[in-house]
């Protein structure tokens, strides 16, 4: 089908093109014309941009009118229509061919390529050179003001001047005065197989009813100009054999029908419709009177400041069965809202349902950075989450935004339909692109939001996200792309030597602006907020009483260590320091049982952890969590919040709360509890508990069976019957999470540097090669070694792992570090071959 339309927006890849009766249509960047797909081609298949290869932006402005054929119309999964376009003239003037071109005729061109003496132009007729002398262009180019040349992929109008050699050469013009004065004539011989949209032709009125007119026009055609294409100054002042000027909309191909317009801004070819003041669309119009009503399309309305728009159907009421025709009689008032503008019909679109009324957001202009928003998962890419927020508003989640922390499955947690919360990272209207996090951190936060570098004064403290992390501190990203550094030396008040292992990508953090230049967007930061005084002319906040502060379970926050005790930490919350303490216990320093009793030894009053999950809050008991593997389940939400969300079958990592003689009692995020019984706790036979797991020790446990009248959960600590399936990773992620913290430990240690033991124990790792010298070997076989390198550690190694050698004390020997137990200063070694040759 033949269409005029009109530009309504334009983007890097296409055209939205505002077609007759409200519709809108998609022009992709490929189908503009052949020349500058060629373009498009060569650029992709270089990998550079090509200087002569102009993006839509700059030919095409929203007002232009263009003729266009639709290419397919896609019915999406939601039951929205969308309608496919081209523009490409082999399509749009297929009808025509070389021994039809007259003299007069109007068609749309598009420049293929640039000559000495003009453009080479493209009409799309098979075996016709179409030439447009460069000076019938210069008139144009300067009244376009798009730059000194016609640009490959341009759209003109374009009159034929002269048809020579039976329509293979034609001469054109583009001048602004000859296209608005073309009018079609019978002279130029076009027929219902070669009619163009965008002629205009001189009618006469053949009847006039309610629903529009009907025209003849070139003798023989026949034409309906419908009742929004009637000049609303004449309105209905239509006599049969009137002679009228019309201008051409729509050829239908089959049955050949042709829709005409009367309406003043398309009777001069070259022109553009008035267009409607951005904020006109959404607002609400309390009473707007019904001109007209038509039962089988909507119904036209005066508005409050006299000009008409147009309701469909579906938009005068809730649903079918609650639409009232008598509500819809000429004159009653009704309020309605303003959902779009038709450019093809001069018209406002309105909308008489509640929910559109009441709605938030209409548009992508409403949507403002910061905004919490509701949506459904609509698909789920490599890139992200696509997520619907109304019929009209689309956005995307990328990857890194899907949760507080990387999601390697996404699909385990999001599935198509789900409801979401989001916040707004960013918004580009004129684009059509919303940005979205789902960061729960983000989304619940009630810091400022940073969306601009003038935001950001001194003292502020917000939420923000790592982007990077490196040898010079961490680049932190805030909404509407602002970013800004945090110095390695103020990532904490303890020194940081590698920040890459205490940060990572998508980490959110909460940071103070320590100075800002906005001409340069530069932006200093800093993660010491404690130690900070209060700036200039800023007051304290008033401390908050204990009893006000509440912490949610999953909530993440960092720490400061105020006292070590006993059995774990006493720590403060940074963000309200000095007003909630809170507990670490040893036992939830880590998922590895070995590596919480390090920590423990490891950590001083006055450091900082950060990253530290809230694991229940009881006013004034708040007992924290360092156990990453809960920490990932509960972002993840791979976690039960109540008895009744547990299922047979479920994986949950959870801790032990308890051991009996009897079984274990494993307790999940959110105080759920679950007993695994003697039988069902090891693949080995269990003679005592309490050899194959300790209290905290952190599990994964698998569903057995519910009594939901006891509401009792049976559980099953079987490694063989615990895993996901993914062996092999799990194991990976467990270790890589366990020499992580050693690492850390090893930095703890270096830190501190008090003694050279502790000096010596950082630079000892697994594998490391050692010169030694044997000082005692036992009556068990096995045997003591010192050395320059492990002076003040004890170092030792079991018979097995001697070998073949017989030693004796005082003996030079190479050995291979095992294990470091830092608790005991102890390093465990081996003397075998084998080992000591496979280090490489």
């Amino acid at each position: 089908m033949l269409l005029l339309g009109c530009v309504k927006e334009v983007s890097d890849f296409e055209l939205v093109i505002s077609l007759p009766n409200g519709l809108s249509g998609f022009v992709p960047v490929t189908q503009i014309s052949d020349a500058y797909s060629k373009m498009l081609s060569k650029q992709v298949a270089q990998g550079e941009l090509l200087e002569d290869l102009n993006s839509l932006s700059d030919m095409y402005s929203p007002g232009t009118l263009v003729r266009c054929i639709v290419t397919s119309v896609e019915k999406s999964a939601d039951g929205r229509r969308t309608i496919k376009l081209s523009i490409n003239p082999k399509n749009v003037n297929k009808g025509l061919n070389a021994s039809a071109l007259t003299s007069g005729m109007l068609l749309s061109g598009f420049v293929s390529s640039a000559e000495d003496h003009g453009y080479l132009i493209d009409i799309g007729v098979n075996g016709t050179h179409a030439f447009l002398p460069r000076q019938k262009a210069q008139s144009y180019i300067k009244a376009v003001k798009r730059g000194p040349d016609l640009k490959i992929g341009q759209n003109l109008n374009c009159v034929i001047e002269e048809v020579k050699n039976e329509g293979r050469m034609v001469r054109l013009s583009v001048d602004r005065s000859e296209v608005a004065a073309s009018l079609a004539t019978e002279q130029q011989n076009w027929t219902l197989s070669n009619l163009l949209p965008g002629l205009v032709v001189k009618a006469r009125v053949q009847k006039v009813a309610p629903l529009g007119i009907s025209l003849t026009f070139l003798s023989s055609f026949t034409g309906i100009v419908d009742f929004m294409h009637v000049d609303p100054e004449k309105s209905m002042n239509y006599s049969p054999n009137q002679v009228v000027k019309a201008c051409i909309l729509s050829i239908h191909p089959t049955s050949k029908v042709v829709r005409l317009t009367l309406r003043q801004a398309f009777l001069h070819p070259g022109g553009s419709p008035n267009q409607l003041s951005n904020d006109r669309v959404g607002a609400v119009v309390e009473e707007s009177r019904v001109k007209a009503f038509y039962k089988q399309f909507g119904a036209i309305f005066e508005l409050d400041d006299g000009t008409l728009a147009f309701a469909r159907l579906k938009h005068l009421s809730k649903n079918r069965k609650s639409f009232k025709p008598a509500a819809f009689k000429t004159g009653c008032k009704h309020k309605c809202r303003i959902i779009d503008y038709s450019l093809m019909d001069e018209m406002c679109i309105l909308s008489l349902k509640y929910q559109i009324i009441e709605a938030r957001f209409l548009q992508y202009q409403d949507i403002r950075t910061g905004d919490v928003v509701q949506g459904k998962v609509l698909a789920l890419k490599p890139v992200g989450m696509q997520v619907k927020v109304t019929d009209g508003i689309k956005g995307l989640v990328p990857s890194m935004h899907l949760a507080d922390v990387i999601l390697k499955q996404p699909e385990k947690k999001y599935n198509i339909g789900d409801e979401v919360r989001c916040r707004v990272l960013e918004c580009n209207p004129a684009e059509r692109k919303l940005f979205l996090t789902l960061k729960k951190t983000l989304v619940q936060s009630k810091l400022p939001i940073l969306s601009s570098y003038e935001d950001a004064e001194p003292g502020l403290i917000t939420h923000g996200f790592v982007v990077c992390a490196r040898e010079f501190g961490c680049i932190v990203k805030f909404y509407n792309d602002v970013k800004g550094l945090v110095p390695k030396n103020e990532l904490s008040s303890e020194p940081i030597s590698c920040p890459d292992e205490v940060f990572h990508e998508g980490q959110v953090v909460k940071v103070m602006v320590l100075k800002c230049e906005p001409q340069q967007e530069r932006l200093l930061l800093s993660f010491r907020l404690s130690s900070r005084p209060v700036p200039e002319g800023k007051s304290e906040c008033t401390p908050k009483k204990k009893q006000e502060v509440k912490y949610q379970i999953g909530e993440m926050v960092d720490v400061k260590v105020l006292k070590k005790k006993e059995n774990g930490l006493e720590v403060s919350v940074l963000e309200d320091e000095g007003n909630v303490i809170a507990s670490l216990p040893t036992v939830y320093l880590s998922d590895s049982v070995a590596n919480c009793k390090l920590l423990w030894h490891c950590l001083q009053e006055g450091d900082v952890l950060p990253r530290v999950m809230c694991l229940s809050d009881k006013g004034d008991h708040i007992i924290l969590c360092r156990k990453s593997a809960l920490i990932s389940a509960v972002q993840e939400e791979q976690v039960v919040r109540s008895f009744s969300e547990i299922q047979p079958g479920m994986l949950l990592a959870g801790y032990v709360r308890n051991v009996m003689p009897f079984g274990v009692f494993v307790e999940f995020p959110f105080g759920v509890t679950g007993l695994a019984p003697k039988v069902s706790m090891s693949d080995k036979f269990v003679t005592d508990t309490k050899d194959h797991f300790v209290v905290g020790q952190t599990v994964i446990a698998k569903v057995m069976s519910i009594d939901e009248e006891k509401q009792r959960v049976l559980l099953n600590l079987k490694v063989s019957e615990c895993s996901s399936g993914n062996s092999a990773a799990e194991s990976f992620s467990l270790l890589n999470q366990y020499f992580k913290e050693m690492k850390e430990i090893r930095n703890l240690l270096r830190r501190r540097g008090e003694s050279s033991i502790a000096r010596g124990l950082c630079e000892l790792v697994p594998g490391k090669e050692l010169q030694l010298v044997v000082q005692d070997v036992k009556e068990d076989g096995s045997a003591l070694f010192s050395g320059s390198c492990v002076r003040g550690l004890t170092v030792t190694a079991t018979r097995y792992h001697l070998g073949e050698k017989g030693i004796v004390p005082g003996e030079k020997t190479k050995g291979l570090v095992l294990h470091v137990d830092a608790l005991t200063s102890t390093v465990y070694v081996s003397l075998r071959e084998e080992l000591l040759k496979q280090r490489p």
